[in-house]
């Protein structure tokens, strides 16, 4: 019988050192629990309200460019090796990312056009942009 593999939740703060490499200490453990997920030592998994927040710390503090967050977190999330609940409305929201809207709009017009769903909602820029996605479906 195989050995159990222990699961961990990453959080946001990890992330973030791994990606910013402002703590170098923490940067070296970020990496080798990476590391240990890509042997298949353990396994990470990583929220998406982890994904939201380290895109909002990202921009809001360490005033880095969209394009920039966009880029990084795509190669992150794209890692088979660690378990992403939402992986695929997550790789495919960056380009309403990068054009201005924000996170949690992008997270739901994504989901909404992967899932022909309609949203509820009055932010009437929002409204319109998943307008025309259903109708090119």
């Amino acid at each position: 019988m195989g050995r159990k593999i222990t699961h961990y939740l990453l959080d946001t703060n990890a992330l973030l050192r791994y990606l910013v490499r402002d703590e170098e200490s923490q940067y070296q453990q970020a990496v080798g629990w990476l590391k240990d997920a890509a042997d298949w030592k353990i396994k990470i998994i990583i929220p998406t309200v982890v994904v939201a927040e380290t895109c909002f710390v990202l921009e809001s503090f360490y005033k880095k460019q969209r394009d920039e967050i966009s880029d990084s977190m795509v190669v992150f999330l794209s890692q088979r090796w660690m378990t992403v609940p939402d992986r695929d409305i997550l790789l495919s929201l960056w380009d309403n990312f990068k054009n201005g809207l924000h996170f949690v709009d992008s997270f739901l017009l994504s989901w909404a056009e992967q899932k022909n769903y309609k949203l509820l909602t009055f932010d009437k820029k929002l409204k319109k942009k998943n307008l025309k996605q259903i109708n090119r479906l």
